[in-house]
């Protein structure tokens, strides 16, 4: 058994240590997208965003990098959504470098997980112009956060429960099937405690021109139709 766990359970022990039981939120900039839009707004300008001159609850400053627009989106008084927009257009290949570029600071980045086995980044030769303007492609990546720690104990179990249906001799001698079976359920378990803390972003299309809008959404205060 141990020979299957080990090295999966070292990789997801390189940037984590244990899971609370406490329910974690999304954070933005060490900030948990939580509360309400004033105190949201306080805490963003103490990192030194600014209002804009048209409207004094949306921000501008650089995140990454990047000079950008910060958007905070509420449900029933408190804060679900923090957008951040690229205040800068682009053209089709350099944005496809900067989403490429993104994808991989998120992949490279042990406080996120990702569930795509394929993973996001964009070919050479995509050719991101046709496919948004005539297939209406979107092209958008997601990940997840992970809590502060993490209970190695935890997906121990998980992977067990998964390697418990072969047999002892089976489990003796691990089968890459049997250690990507095992590799699945630690990956459901930290998609499992980490669902309702989405990072995503995708490419906006303005009459040719492109930009980034990333969203740290806490699922937590997120609509789910208790207004209908």
């Amino acid at each position: 058994m141990k020979r299957v766990l080990l090295p999966i359970l070292m990789l997801f022990l390189a940037s984590a240590v244990m899971y609370g039981q406490q329910k974690e939120v999304t954070k933005f900039l060490g900030i948990p997208v939580d509360g309400s839009k004033s105190e949201m707004i306080r805490q963003l300008k103490k990192k030194g965003f600014e209002p804009t001159p048209d409207n004094p609850e949306v921000l501008n400053g650089e995140f990454n990098g990047m000079d950008v627009n910060l958007h905070v989106v509420t449900n029933n008084g408190k804060v679900w959504r923090i957008m951040v927009a690229d205040n800068h257009l682009a053209g089709g290949t350099d944005i496809r470098i900067r989403f490429n570029n993104l994808c991989r600071q998120f992949q490279n980045n042990g406080k996120y997980m990702s569930i795509s086995a394929k993973g996001y980044e964009l070919s050479d030769d995509e050719d991101i112009e046709y496919e948004i303007t005539v297939n209406d492609k979107r092209y958008e990546a997601i990940y997840y956060q992970l809590p502060a720690v993490i209970d190695s104990t935890a997906i121990m179990k998980a992977m067990e429960s998964t390697i418990s249906q072969y047999t002892d001799e089976q489990r003796s001698n691990p089968t890459k099937e049997m250690q990507a079976d095992a590799y699945a359920a630690a990956i459901m378990y930290l998609y499992e405690i980490s669902s309702k803390r989405p990072v995503w972003f995708m490419i906006n299309n303005v009459y040719g021109q492109y930009y980034l809008t990333l969203f740290y959404d806490n699922e937590y205060n997120r609509a789910n139709g208790e207004d209908l």
